[in-house]
């Protein structure tokens, strides 16, 4: 066949052809005696194998490979077709993601618009500072949703704090924060119940006391102290437990005495406390630590149970629960 003839049989134009021809990826089989280049079945084929490829996102230079390097097998093909267009999608979904993010700020100007994907790209900057900086711009002009993705990717304690000082000062991104919350990753969870914890409003405490009940011991406790300072007896058992394991005890303690306010509230946090030191299974540094916390709850019950401390074999807790005795004016 002639070119002509193969233009119109298979779509690709003459020009394409010798273009084709021109980085040898098609190579007529003869010539006509006129010197017309003369296309065999098998170069037809080839041509139809080259369209293909292209099809599926090769180029030019990759299809050629293809089909003259014997070493290039098909499942190096399709891996390769495979991540590019995992790599596309995944650029394509980050653009569209910013674009909604652009219209979510309703932009009245291009110099609106503009600004806007600028502290986007800022805030996805390899530089700590330029991310900051991008945090702590106007809540106006970073969206919520940005801010909060963001949150929960960072890493830098610094960029993280201006990152969730912008989240309480918008008063938004809670629902996206709570997503985070059912992250695999662990420090996808903490970031999300840190950033909770600094936000006002009952959307982001309701969120929080829900989170008492994660398994998560981190973040269990992250909601717990937050709570605890608002003054949510809920959070007592939790805050128990943390003196116990030794995590942020000395917060959970000072959460603990905050929540004392009230005689029934103070002998109900000794009445625990109480009941862990004498708990069998509690260990002697835990014991210390629950009978510190006493210290800081007032009533008669803690300081009872400090009189009886005094005589525990463990001589680290009976001298502890002197100490306290004698600060409180009860020794």
């Amino acid at each position: 066949m002639l070119i002509g003839e193969v233009a119109r049989r298979s779509g690709v134009s003459a020009r394409m052809l010798r273009h084709y021809e021109s980085l040898g990826l098609v190579r007529p089989s003869g010539r006509t005696g006129s010197g017309y280049r003369e296309y065999s079945v098998e170069d037809v084929r080839r041509i139809f194998h080259i369209e293909s490829l292209r099809a599926v996102g090769l180029s030019l230079r990759e299809i050629g490979r293809a089909l003259d390097d014997p070493a290039f097998t098909p499942a190096d093909l399709v891996d390769d077709l495979i991540r590019r267009t995992r790599e596309r999608i995944a650029a394509e979904t980050e653009l569209l993601t910013r674009l909604d993010r652009v219209h979510a700020t309703d932009p009245a100007a291009w110099e609106d618009v503009l600004q806007v994907l600028a502290l986007l790209r800022a805030l996805g900057s390899t530089s700590a500072g330029t991310r900051q900086r991008a945090a702590l711009a106007s809540v106006d002009e970073v969206p919520v949703e940005a801010l909060a993705q963001a949150a929960l990717g960072e890493g830098d304690p610094y960029v993280a704090g201006a990152l969730r000082w912008s989240l309480s000062r918008s008063g938004g991104g809670a629902a996206l924060l709570a997503e985070g919350l059912g992250s695999p990753v662990a420090a996808v969870r903490e970031r999300a119940v840190r950033a909770l914890a600094e936000m006002p409003g009952p959307e982001a405490a309701t969120l929080l006391r829900d989170t008492l009940a994660s398994p998560d011991a981190v973040v269990r406790g992250q909601a717990a102290l937050a709570l605890g300072a608002r003054g949510e007896a809920a959070t007592i058992p939790v805050l128990v437990d943390m003196i116990v394991a030794g995590s942020n005890d000395t917060d959970a303690a000072d959460a603990l005495s905050v929540l004392a306010g009230d005689d029934a509230a103070a002998d109900r946090i000794a009445s625990l406390l109480v009941g862990r030191i004498g708990d069998g299974s509690t260990g002697p540094p835990a014991r210390g630590r629950l009978t510190q916390a006493l210290a800081g709850i007032p009533g008669a019950t803690a300081s009872c149970a400090l009189a009886d401390l005094v005589g525990d074999a463990d001589r680290a807790v009976a001298l502890t629960a002197a100490y306290l005795l004698r600060l409180r004016g009860d020794g």
